[in-house]
């Protein structure tokens, strides 16, 4: 990655590319937590969010038990149960 005075300065270029998909329940608050951090990173990196309530699928809890939140970026996962703003941000940087 080159460097970048917009990034040293708090800008960001758009990541319309990347798809962030949310595994969480409707009673959690680590889960709101990621939520809120994770909308707050969408709207200055422009990126698909999407949430989806394991509980509402057996294969889904069967899945993901009680590890929630998980976080995956794209097909993969990133993050389990907190999402470590510092290793999003280099994430969202990387080509």
């Amino acid at each position: 990655m080159a460097f970048s005075l917009r990034n040293w300065f708090g800008g960001s270029r758009r990541r319309p590319d990347l798809r962030v998909v949310v595994y969480s329940r409707r009673v959690c608050p680590l889960c709101d937590e990621a939520w809120e951090l994770l909308l707050a990173y969408q709207k200055r990196w422009g990126f698909t969010l999407d949430k989806v309530d394991v509980d509402e699928s057996a294969e889904l809890k069967e899945q993901f038990g009680n590890c929630v939140p998980v976080v995956v970026i794209d097909g993969k996962v990133r993050f389990r149960g907190h999402v470590n703003p510092v290793l999003l941000e280099r994430l969202l940087q990387h080509d």
